[in-house]
């Protein structure tokens, strides 16, 4: 892509060499350590499935079990398998065993570390068969009725009721929407397991479980074949339970997941090193089963000021395409975020949108970028509202942003209503269609506004992450570089499932998807 805005592309290329030594040494903590929920991911991915009669998750059964007697550290697939060998049993017998008091993984004999392996290959192979075939079944889909160009117009629904969800994704589906976003209920980042089967009662959004994913992927195939478009479905697996809700995401085909690295330290205090450690694994799932990351860049301007620390959302967005990559995750796979947030008192605030929307184009070509609507400094007008997010869909078509979450007239007011969702769609397809072209026709002149905000973002993001880079993730965190939240090393939910590996351990999952992304 040609550069409209004169960036300093050995700053870019500076700041980009930064960021990915950051993620070098912070791979280093990641590479020594698992967590109770990598350890459940793996449990799913094995098989194991379904509650005890407490209602109780069988990968926590297992999980909590190793905790307890002091295996984690040796890890799931190396526990299971075995097991399997000294028992006979497959990983969901072997899980049953333990919840019927029947089992201690503690005291079963080692078995040759071939053997175990070669118990578990079954497994990993079936799952592994399963996410190729829920690829080749997108794929297949889009080879039928193609992809759209231009912006994905992405909304969500939040009611609480899964069926509820269905229906109000249809008719979004039905009024334009590309991506359906199932909000998650108030909370579920906390806790640490993932609720089971169908749900219909949630707060501010409904609990994301594997039935709830089924349920609606198979609905929006159904309205799909109706209107002779791929609808793509996007999930939460950011929280405390971040690579379990990516694999029960690829097990369920959906194909846009939220997952930031720094998100859930920040905006929910989920323990630092949890989250690094959990990020890495979720990604590698996604990854894998071809799924578009979003991350949450956007959220920074809601504690902090978006025209004063602009430059901390380009150096995250840097450090999330890093540790992406660590992950063997693609760019064309990297929903970097960004938001249109700024204070529309603040004189020509349009035009910094505009500069810092089209610097991160230019900066991340082959991103599909997320881009989110105005919300911050949505009062309740409603007229006044529609007219920002116009705004806000004149810079999507103008900078070719890629995820175009929809605002909403009625934010700060409730949950949208239908309604609101079709004008919303409305508004964005006319501007999308009368300004197709007008990006292409632009250019910025030479020290003007634009190019001079751009640079200086740039600037002040290379240098941020030439600190970050001598300090040390964690302790930037700790000193609150970001968002303008500080998070201690040491605190926060989640730091007890966290442990350091045995020598024993492995993770057959990320040996065989990393790097590489299914039936291709």
């Amino acid at each position: 892509m040609e550069s409209k805005l004169g960036l300093n592309l050995e700053l870019v290329e500076k700041a980009r060499a930064s960021a990915k030594r950051v993620a070098e040494d912070t791979q280093n903590f990641i590479d020594q350590h698992t967590t109770v929920t990598v350890e459940r991911a793996v449990c799913r991915l094995l098989g194991i499935d379904g509650v005890n009669e407490m209602d109780v998750p069988m990968p926590n059964v297992l999980v909590d079990h190793l905790l307890a007697v002091g295996v984690l550290p040796m890890g799931a697939a190396w526990t299971i398998g075995n097991a399997m060998l000294e028992t006979g049993l497959d990983p969901q017998g072997v899980a049953e065993a333990i919840d019927r008091g029947e089992l201690d993984l503690s005291k079963v004999p080692a078995h040759d570390d071939a053997a175990v392996r070669e118990a578990v290959a079954p497994y990993v192979k079936a799952t592994i068969e399963r996410i190729n075939t829920n690829v080749a079944g997108r794929n297949d889909f889009l080879k039928e009725f193609g992809d759209k160009e231009g912006a994905y117009l992405y909304v969500i629904v939040a009611t609480g009721n899964i069926y509820e969800d269905i229906t109000q994704a249809k008719a979004a589906a039905k009024q334009g929407a590309d991506i359906i976003a199932v909000i998650r209920t108030t909370g579920q980042s906390l806790l640490d397991y993932v609720p089971y089967g169908a749900t219909t009662e949630g707060f501010g959004g409904t609990y994301a479980t594997q039935e709830n994913f089924r349920l609606m992927r198979e609905a929006l195939d159904e309205v799909g074949r109706e209107q002779g478009r791929y609808i793509r479905l996007c999930n939460y697996c950011s929280g405390l339970c971040m690579p379990e809700i990516a694999a029960m995401g690829a097990l369920e085909r959906l194909d846009v997941m939220l997952n930031d690295a720094l998100y859930g330290i920040l905006f929910r205090d989920i323990n630092m090193q949890r989250t690094i450690v959990d990020q890495y694994f979720s990604r590698v799932i996604n990854g894998y089963a071809g799924v578009i990351i979003n991350t949450g860049e956007d959220n920074y301007l809601t504690t902090d000021d978006a025209v004063t620390s602009a430059h901390t959302v380009l150096a995250s967005q840097f450090l999330n395409e890093a540790f992406a990559k660590s992950a063997g995750m693609r760019e064309e796979q990297m929903g970097l975020g960004h938001a249109f947030e700024m204070d529309p008192e603040v004189e020509n605030a349009f035009v910094m949108e505009l500069a810092q929307a089209q610097m991160a184009r230019e900066i991340f070509p082959k991103a599909p970028l997320k881009y989110m609507p105005p919300t911050k400094f949505m009062t309740g007008n409603v007229f006044r509202g529609h007219i920002q997010d116009a705004l806000f869909n004149m810079v999507t078509v103008l900078t070719g942003q890629k995820l175009h979450l929809l605002g909403m007239m009625t934010e700060a007011i409730h949950t949208p209503f239908m309604s609101d969702r079709a004008l919303a769609i409305e508004n964005a397809q006319y501007i999308f269609r009368t300004m197709k072209d007008l990006g292409s026709e632009l250019i910025y002149k030479e020290d003007g506004i634009i190019r001079n905000r751009a640079n200086e973002v740039l600037t002040k993001a290379t240098d941020l992450l030439v600190e970050i880079e001598q300090l040390g993730l964690f302790t930037t965190i700790e000193k609150g570089i970001f968002a303008d939240v500080k998070r201690p090393k040491d605190g926060g939910k989640g730091l007890n499932g966290v442990v350091v590996k045995d020598e024993k351990h492995f993770n057959p999952f990320i040996e065989e998807m990393k790097g590489k992304v299914a039936a291709e």
